[in-house]
């Protein structure tokens, strides 16, 4: 159950923080007509994207937290994590900004959406630092075992965003940019309290210098998970593109079976994140497949049963609506095993092992893709879906089969527990739970109750 006490807070933290804030936007903006609704849509989708950059200083803290905390000081990984923000934010925020306009016509050819776009972009773009900022912050409280506190934060964030919306949108009639304004300001008060509360329970000890052997830890550590991120990402585009082959109620019905997906598929990154942290804490994650199997089958029985009602939420065209229900009744297929694989995903990234994920990864989506085609052309969209399910199997046969420490394949019931034990730890260089001779510290064998340093 202890992956279970980590990941709960994850989930809720990530449908108020990724879904929640882009959501709030548009229903906000909505009021002031389509191209405003389009141009919001483009750019939150673009930010999105920019997470994945991020994605590898903030996963890599994590690991390296979570393996030092208790063992050996943190406070060289944390100071030497603030950098590569600085770096990342600097390479990603300054370049956006300048290239707004050309990067707003790249998303649409309609003069108004593009320009109402490239306004929100100005705001948005320059105040990703804060974002990025936030992103590490909630990266260094999980490290030390705390998935509550950025849940927390997250739910200030949201009631912020949702407070100040209507007040810089219409109240002070800024329009598309208010939605921008108001977003950047809420997460700057919440980094402001998420800092605070990171500074009272931060250890004391020496001051400590970044370094150059922990900036390459924490990239080597992060990258494969941001790699994974950013081609699932570029594979949902090539989907979009091949779903639209079908026609315009093909793509509907599939963008709103996505956005209702999206809600079930948080739980498997939820799964992901609290397996990462615990295996980082401890080396041992527990039967993580066998939880993301069964999240799997419970997120697929949970839309088949409001597939109808769910998708009637956001259209009224009844071809529409059968699109996504049947997109949404043919997921089971695709469900089951990508739950599996996202949450022995985090298992891999914490034991050193993402690299092979990111592989796995890359030759699910080299099947799947040519599966999408051809099997769409014989099949029609459910082949398409047939494709998306071979690749998700194709991925977790991949990453759970008998090339991991431990040898063997593993079982639903236990896999993680006797692939990713403590011992498989042993004989690697740099800080890890091998490496606390006798009994694990307190804030180790805690780590899925109250966390350390509080």
């Amino acid at each position: 159950m202890r992956l279970i006490r980590l990941a709960l807070p994850v989930y809720v933290e990530l449908l108020t923080a990724v879904v929640a804030v882009g959501l709030i936007d548009l229903l906000w903006v909505s009021g002031l007509g389509s191209q405003a609704v389009a141009a919001v849509t483009v750019a939150t989708t673009t930010e999105y994207l920019a997470l994945g950059v991020i994605l590898a200083v903030q996963t890599g803290t994590t690991v390296l937290v979570g393996r030092r905390d208790g063992k050996e000081p943190i406070t060289p990984v944390i100071r030497t994590a603030w950098l590569l923000w600085a770096a990342v934010s600097l390479a990603v925020a300054v370049p956006g900004v300048l290239l707004r306009e050309p990067l707003a016509r790249l998303f649409t050819g309609d003069a108004v959406t593009a320009g109402l776009t490239a306004d929100f972009y100005l705001i948005s773009l320059a105040g990703l630092p804060v974002f990025f900022a936030q992103s590490l912050t909630d990266g260094i409280f999980k490290g030390r075992g705390d998935t509550t506190t950025p849940m927390r934060t997250a739910l200030l964030c949201n009631a912020l965003v949702i407070v100040l919306d209507p007040l810089f949108i219409y109240g002070l009639d800024l329009g598309v940019p208010g939605a921008a304004v108001a977003t950047v300001l809420a997460r700057a008060v919440t980094l402001a309290v998420a800092l605070t509360l990171l500074s009272r329970r931060a250890p004391r000890g020496r001051p400590a210098r970044a370094n150059r052997a922990d900036a390459v830890a924490i990239v080597r550590t992060g990258l494969p998970m941001a790699g994974d991120f950013l081609a699932r990402s570029l594979v949902g585009m090539v989907l979009v593109e091949v779903v639209g082959g079908f026609g315009v109620v093909a793509l509907a019905g599939y963008g709103i079976g996505t956005k209702i997906m999206l809600a079930g598929v948080m739980a498997f990154y939820a799964l992901r994140q609290a397996a990462m942290i615990q295996t980082a804490r401890s080396g041992d994650a527990g039967p993580a497949l066998g939880y993301g199997l069964a999240a799997g089958l419970a997120v697929a029985a949970v839309l088949n049963a409001l597939a109808t009602p769910a998708a009637g939420l956001f259209t009224g065209d009844p071809a529409v609506a059968a699109e996504a229900v049947g997109f949404l009744r043919w997921m089971t297929l695709y469900l089951v095993p990508f739950g599996g694989l996202i949450s022995v995903g985090g298992v891999l990234q914490a034991s050193g092992k993402g690299s092979r994920l990111l592989v796995a990864t890359l030759a699910g989506f080299a099947a799947q893709l040519p599966l999408a085609y051809a099997l769409g052309a014989a099949l029609g969209l459910p082949g398409v879906w047939l494709a998306m399910a071979a690749g998700a199997a194709l991925t977790l046969a991949l990453v759970a089969g008998p090339g991991l420490p431990g040898g063997s394949a593993p079982s639903a019931a236990g896999p993680v527990r006797s692939r990713l034990s403590p011992g498989a730890w042993r004989g690697r260089r740099g800080s890890g739970p091998s490496n606390a001779p006798g009994r694990a510290p307190r804030s180790t064998r805690t780590a899925a109750g109250r966390p350390s340093g509080r």
